[in-house]
């Protein structure tokens, strides 16, 4: 596959995804995704940032905040300001941020297509292995800083820490790897290796096949791994049960 066929495909497809409401609504998208990127701001950081005047800064983040893009938090960091009111930091809405992953996964979604026709499946399931590696990159290092955790406990940390809300259910003879979100979900759908992929990483870490029994990208409310007690088991104190966030 020639990847920088893939990189100009990747360009397109985020100027494809800019809103088309001229430059004002570009500004305020500039605006907003220097948010996401280096959060909570305030409007002088915002203007030094993107060569804007403060007083236009101002303007859009007003509009922002009248669309429920954006919200006003307490400025914690330190203020060049002389006396007045204290500088008021501007963060991202549970709304703004939901606008930036749809677009995300959209664009995700285009080049993957295009990895695909390229280059086949096989390259689509490369790709869904090398994001799958941060559970092998890092289990071992889990599982060696929290011996009192089960194994099915230290891949919910891992999970949780890449944005999964994972937790742990005991069963009878096994327990149930819990994913309460999926940040890759709507891409998933279209794209099953990226579950596939993960379920074989977790089974590689612990040496033995495991079967997830739902996911969030086809529909169900919660993804599920099962892992046998024999390689779920906690190190210490395995008489805890329950759900264990």
């Amino acid at each position: 596959m020639k990847f920088d066929e893939a990189a100009e495909l990747v360009r397109e497809a985020d100027a494809s995804l800019a809103p088309q409401h001229g430059e004002e609504r570009g500004t305020r998208r500039r605006i907003a995704r220097s948010i996401l990127v280096d959060g909570a701001s305030t409007a002088a950081d915002l203007a030094q940032r993107l060569d804007l005047t403060p007083a236009a800064v101002r303007r859009h983040l007003d509009l922002l905040l009248e669309e429920g893009v954006i919200e006003v938090r307490t400025h914690r960091g330190p203020v060049s300001r002389g006396r007045g009111r204290p500088a008021r930091a501007y963060a991202l809405t549970e709304k703004g941020r939901e606008a930036f992953e749809k677009k995300y996964d959209d664009l995700a979604v285009q080049a993957l297509r295009f990895m695909q026709e390229q280059s086949g499946d096989e390259a689509v399931r490369a790709f869904a292995r090398k994001r799958a590696g941060f559970i092998g990159d890092r289990f071992a290092a889990g599982r060696a800083d929290n011996p009192e955790l089960s194994n099915a406990q230290v891949l919910a940390q891992l999970f949780t820490d890449e944005g999964y809300a994972a937790g742990v259910r005991d069963l009878p003879t096994a327990e149930q790897l819990c994913q309460g979100h999926c940040p890759v979900a709507h891409v998933a759908a279209e794209f099953p290796q990226l579950c596939e992929e993960e379920t074989n990483a977790i089974s590689d870490v612990l040496g033995t096949h495991v079967q997830r029994l739902a996911t969030i990208a086809h529909g169900d409310g919660v993804c599920t791994t099962v892992i046998p007690h024999g390689m779920a088991q906690r190190a210490q104190h395995p008489s805890q049960e329950g759900v264990r966030r």
